[in-house]
């Protein structure tokens, strides 16, 4: 079986009451209302149909962030996964499952609603996003979510964001040419898995679960500032001894890193395909399409990551982890139910 971690969908009901919400529809959340099976089903399970009975989905909320929504968030967050676990529940031979969305911007609520999703809804996990409105996930008002994912053994999605509002230098007020997207978010996944290693995550749970979008954003390219560069760190810094704050650190940094995990999501690169794989390793990668986000609206970038991950150079066994052992794994759902008839 295929399992497709990371790819996205709006409920219907969720999507027709974000229309009401007066969203601002710019960027990102300009693009995803122009996609038909981010929302249409029909759309979706012909896109589906073209990869075999073998291949199911797990979906999560497209841009923007539920924070976005402010006071409405909460509602917003527990309509979604209400919504997502009854299309698991109908359509359970198409979705293997779902990833909750947060109130990111509501603390008390959105431990609530993380640890009913998971206990009593089913989910998959939960999704966040590298920033909350600006603010960093190790914020002391968003940690107590890792220990709750740790303590329910259920990983965490982690998802990029940035707008165009967020400049390219400090002399201009925008971002151009879509620059906030193509490296924007990769940088945002690198610095949020960055400010988690730093803030201790892993000495504290080893066992945490954070599946970052994108095979890990910078994190595998970069591996020799990663590793021999950040073995010097306080070298670059006046004012401060990075060292001696660092001092709890039991491993380099670059080894706290590999325990992140990270999804085939990278557009159809094979390079970075195999960059990220020789990062992770076999035991951290899980397939993704990020589907429908490609030029086709839903069916490239499935079929190209499929191609990818077919013709890899790899073990069999490998590549039964990243289609699908892997994610069991982490969601501790390994025993596979029937594939639907083809």
């Amino acid at each position: 079986m295929k399992i497709d971690a990371f790819n996205h969908l709006f409920p219907k009901a969720y999507f027709d009451r974000m229309l009401t919400l007066g969203a601002d529809w710019k960027d990102m959340a300009r693009r995803v209302r122009v996609i038909p099976c981010i929302v249409d089903l029909d759309a979706r399970f012909r896109i589906m149909d073209e990869f075999g009975a073998d291949y199911r989905q797990i979906v999560s909320l497209p841009a923007p962030p539920v924070e976005d929504f402010g006071r409405d968030a909460a509602a917003m967050a527990k309509l979604a996964n209400d919504a997502f676990a009854d299309l698991c529940a109908k359509h359970h031979d198409r979705f293997f499952g779902y990833v909750a969305a947060l109130p990111m911007n509501d603390p008390d609520a959105m431990l609530r609603e993380a640890e009913r999703a998971v206990t009593q809804l089913g989910a998959c996990g939960v999704q966040v996003y590298t920033n909350v409105r600006g603010k960093p996930l190790t914020a002391p008002e968003t940690l107590p979510l890792f220990d709750l994912m740790a303590k329910l053994d259920m990983p965490i999605w982690m998802h990029p964001t940035r707008g165009a509002d967020f400049p390219d230098y400090a002399s201009e007020t925008k971002s151009e040419w879509e620059i906030w997207w193509t490296f924007g978010w990769p940088y945002e996944t690198s610095v949020a898995m960055s400010r988690m290693v730093f803030a201790g995550l892993f000495d504290k749970h080893p066992g945490l679960k954070v599946i970052t979008h994108h095979l890990g954003g910078m994190i595998p390219y970069f591996e020799g500032r990663v590793g021999p560069g950040w073995d010097q760190i306080g070298k670059r810094t006046s004012g401060e001894d990075l060292r001696a704050k660092l001092a709890w650190m039991k491993k380099r940094p670059i080894d706290y890193f590999r325990h992140f995990y990270a999804d085939t999501a990278v557009f159809g690169s094979v390079p970075a395909t195999e960059c990220g794989l020789a990062f992770f390793g076999a035991d951290n990668v899980v397939f993704a399409s990020d589907s429908p986000f490609d030029p086709e609206q839903g069916s490239a970038y499935i079929r190209w990551t499929i191609r990818i991950v077919d013709e890899l150079k790899i073990s069999a066994a490998d590549r039964q982890k990243i289609y699908e052992g892997n994610i069991r794994r982490l969601c501790r759902r390994e025993a596979a139910p029937a594939a639907r008839a083809a």
